[in-house]
């Protein structure tokens, strides 16, 4: 028995224009793999160009035509009808990423800085309303619109500290001080609410949350999510660091470093595993130990979460700021031990994900069996290229360059754009194509991971087939993630791009989204497609509390980028121009004053 195709449906279709003919209307669009689709327009189609947040709607209706010149890139959303033995393709609207040929809106200096800014306010205005920032107002579900829970609640800790974060990184690009007042109290709250100091042990770990019943607060230890019940999972001490810490780039607060060091102790006393290496993903709350039989299938296990998510959590930030060896070493440590151990191309085009204690492969494991999360590949390939700057090695750059030529085959929709979110690593018996482990739908923070992917690869190996699939991830993400009527970013979109607004995926913040993965790629899309692509200058913002950072010395690097590929061109302290920098590496003499200085650092790529 046969499943013919003999309905409509409507859907997104992305390519370049091959040709268009003007007497039947007609144009032929070749997907980004090379297949032909012909595109029947009419009278009543109507097109767009791609507009950032608080952008007013970009009609291209009456240039639409013209437009369509061979080896442009575009989406069309129509109705496929089966006829005549085919599917005949009527286009309702289309998207242009750009105006001109050849231009892509999100590569102008500014693009990603004013996408944080209105990100950033969202967040202001759905935590705060307006007013003072006051923590004890924080919610962690936000709905679509912004609205949120009056009383009896949770605040978790790292959605706060995911939030900090993006106010932190808000700041950095923009100078905006009620950015950086979110982060500052955010990053208060967190140490006097969500912070443990164990005074026998001398480490700091973090509460999951506290629940809030009216003027009452209950400190919640363990994790009491699914996979995570009642242990101490690794991810979420690793993302209780990543808000304090992007704030401590900014202010230099010592008190974020000692929590930080204290932290990095935990990690490195109670979740390495001194004997085959790499870091355990839990540990009992009561005796701190990885291989507690109270742990039930989490018993001595390890995953990319608590070997990988170290360095783009916090790591790098915390070695940003501080030029320590102590976190260069954990640096190498950890993507070391993820080429060693995650590549699995003898059986799979995806990496290994779930590791017991031996590192054998743990395919069984709760939800996740033998499945791969596509972000999860590419955010290997994003942060190795950032780890080779810093320490170059041929693996590194080998495992990048494996998972940017696989991923496209496997984890991107090469018919509509973007990336998909969890698939089998394996073909069924009898099967031809991958399956998709529970939906194809696009989650917006593994378009995130997509686009630094390859935008790291191009910027640093020069690839021009890794600036294609960064701009076409980056047209899929500005023309169907972004929320022009609400504020912010969806949550979820349809493979078709269309917003997916159900269950907890409609909301805005939730236990999984608090404007972290947004505001980290308006910020690293901004460095990595300004200083190392397009090559224009960008300016950064800093705010040291008088006598913080040791030895008064500002490290303004804005990412790990090529040694030499970047320079301080002019600084400015509280509007005044500064002289006492050292442009090539990278560091500011913070000038000695009684309250914190406004210091703006402006940066230019070498040219090539």
């Amino acid at each position: 028995m046969g499943n013919t195709m003999s309905f409509t449906f409507s859907d997104t279709l992305a390519g370049y224009v091959s040709r268009f003919d003007e007497k039947t209307d007609t144009l032929v669009l070749a997907t980004t793999d090379g297949r032909n689709f012909q595109v029947h327009l009419k009278g009543n189609t109507y097109a767009q160009v791609i507009r950032n947040l608080e952008q007013p709607y970009q009609d291209c209706t009456q240039q639409m035509r013209s437009m369509l010149v061979p080896g442009r890139y575009l989406y069309v959303y129509g109705v496929y009808y089966p006829e005549h033995g085919e599917f005949t393709l009527e286009a309702q609207y289309l998207v242009f990423p750009g105006r001109k040929d050849g231009e892509f809106l999100f590569e102008k200096q500014d693009w990603w800085i004013r996408q944080i800014a209105s990100i950033g306010n969202f967040w202001l205005k759905a935590q705060f309303g307006g007013r003072p920032v006051d923590y004890r107002n924080y919610r962690t579900t936000i709905k679509l619109s912004g609205e949120k829970e009056t009383d009896n609640f949770r605040q978790e800790t790292d959605t706060i500290s995911r939030l900090v974060y993006g106010f932190a990184t808000a700041y950095l690009l923009t100078g905006d001080d009620r950015y950086l007042e979110g982060a500052e109290k955010g990053t208060a709250y967190l140490r006097e609410h969500m912070r443990f100091y164990d005074s026998d042990e001398r480490i700091v770990y973090w509460y999951h949350g506290i629940d809030i019943r009216g003027d009452r607060e209950d400190k919640v230890f363990a994790s009491e999510f699914g996979d995570d019940f009642d242990a101490i999972p690794a991810y979420e001490q690793i993302y209780a660091l990543a808000g304090p810490i992007q704030t401590y780039r900014v202010t230099g607060d010592p008190a974020i470093l000692r929590d930080a060091e204290m932290t990095v102790d935990l990690f490195d006393r109670f979740f390495l595993d001194k004997t085959k290496g790499g870091y355990f993903s839990h540990l009992d709350p009561i005796a701190l130990d990885a291989r507690s039989d109270a742990l039930g299938p989490n018993k001595g296990k390890k995953n990319w979460n608590s070997v990988g998510d170290h360095a783009p959590a916090y790591l790098i930030n915390l070695y940003l700021a501080t030029g320590e060896k102590r976190y260069a070493d954990f640096l190498e440590y950890t993507f070391d031990t993820i080429e060693q151990h995650f590549p699995d191309y003898e059986h799979s085009p995806f990496v290994q994900e779930k590791f017991h204690e031996d590192w054998s492969h743990d395919t069984r494991h709760m939800w996740q069996q033998n499945r791969a999360v596509v972000g999860h590949n590419l955010k290997i390939a994003w942060n190795i290229m950032r780890m080779n700057s810093l320490k170059p090695k041929d693996g590194y750059v080998a495992l990048a360059r494996r998972i940017g030529e696989e991923m496209p085959k496997v984890g991107m929709d090469r018919q509509r754009g973007g990336w998909y979110d969890v698939m089998e690593r394996q073909l069924g018996e009898g099967q031809e194509l991958r399956r998709f482990a529970f939906h194809d739908r696009k989650a917006w923070w593994q378009q995130e991971q997509g686009i630094l992917a390859y935008l790291i690869m191009h910027g640093v190996l020069g690839d021009e087939e890794y600036l294609k699939r960064a701009r076409e991830s980056s047209s899929f993400y500005n023309a169907f993630f972004l929320d022009h009527d609400d504020g912010a970013t969806y949550f979820n979109v349809l493979a078709s791009g269309i917003p997916y607004l159900m269950g907890t995926e409609r909301f805005k913040g939730s236990h999984s989204s608090s404007g972290y993965h947004t505001t980290e790629l308006c910020y690293l899309a901004a460095v990595y497609t300004n200083l190392l692509i397009t090559r224009q200058p960008m300016d950064f913002h800093f705010k040291p509390i008088p006598g913080g950072f040791p030895r008064n010395i500002l490290r303004v690097s804005p990412d790990i980028l090529p040694p030499g590929s970047v320079r301080i061109a002019e600084v400015w302290v509280n509007d005044e121009p500064y002289k006492s920098f050292d442009g090539e590496n990278l560091t500011v003499k913070i000038p000695d004053t009684k309250d914190a200085p406004r210091i703006k650092v402006r940066l230019v790529p070498r040219q090539k």
